[in-house]
């Protein structure tokens, strides 16, 4: 396995840089010494079971909350030192928590371009038409734009999912995070937003991206690196084809886990 181990100082073209950090609640340890690196033409997974660390690690990342020891540093900024209301807009972040804090009577359209003012539900804001049009540029990207009259709370889980990853670009953010973005997903919902990641993570213009998940099958393809967490500690962290591993696989699940790649996909599977 690799053993993660950084600089303290972030490369110059680091878009995400954390070292050797520490999350402390009261007697629980969130994240332990974990240090990574995400670069702007890189594409990342954090994998890792239930309780690993993921979702403290994307606050972090989204300048929601500060660690309790270590050095951040996102976007060229050092967090604890930058005023985070000037950071957090550079940054487009999709997840759960976000859905259930969206009006279920806004519209998808008004769901998508509010993410201009870092709102959630229109009330006096003015909006061009250059916004529409981006908008709608994102919604056709997601799969959503015939969707745009619609109201948010009657959608399925993996419309929202989509209409949230279209808000999330509509800043034209410097950084991507997405947390467990097909989770809740059936089989086609998945596979629909897989397809439309990997096209994202394809496109030399789109942004860093870093994303979540339990599961080595909603990897999407193109994705570059990978960090395997585990009870709060990084497992092993690097370029995808070298670290994500039966072995590292196996240590991160605490079970002995067989894996599979085919055209860029990873499938895991037990005895």
């Amino acid at each position: 396995m690799r053993r993660v181990s950084l600089s303290i100082v972030p490369a110059p073209d680091a878009v995400l840089h954390l070292w050797e950090v520490t999350v402390r609640r009261g007697s629980a340890i969130l994240l332990d010494v974990v240090s990574m690196e995400v670069r702007a033409d890189e594409r990342w997974v954090i994998l890792g079971p239930n309780g690993a660390g993921k979702s403290t690690l994307i606050a972090i990342a989204a300048a929601q909350m500060h660690p309790t020891s270590g050095r951040v540093h996102i976007l060229g900024e050092r967090l604890g030192a930058v005023n985070v209301a000037d950071l957090r807009p550079r940054i487009g972040l999709s997840t759960a928590a976000l859905a259930g804090r969206v009006p279920p009577l806004e519209t998808v359209r008004d769901v998508v371009v509010s993410a201009g003012y870092g709102v959630l539900g229109r009330w006096r804001e003015r909006y061009e038409e250059m916004d529409f049009a981006r908008a709608t540029e994102l919604m056709e990207a997601m799969g959503v734009a015939t969707l745009a009259d619609r109201q948010f709370g009657v959608l399925s889980s993996g419309e929202r999912k989509r209409v949230l990853a279209a808000r999330a670009l509509m800043t034209d953010p410097e950084m991507l995070l997405l947390d467990e973005p097909a989770a809740g997903l059936d089989l086609a919902g998945r596979e629909d937003l897989l397809h439309r990641l990997t096209v994202l993570a394809a496109d030399p213009y789109a942004p860093a991206t870093v994303l979540v998940t339990h599961h080595v099958e909603e990897i999407p393809r193109g994705f570059s690196h990978v960090l395997l967490l585990r009870s709060g500690r990084a497992v092993a962290a690097g370029p995808i084809d070298d670290t994500l591993t039966e072995e590292a696989l196996s240590a991160t699940f605490d079970m002995p886990l067989h894996l599979q790649s085919r055209r860029g996909r990873f499938f895991a599977y037990a005895g």
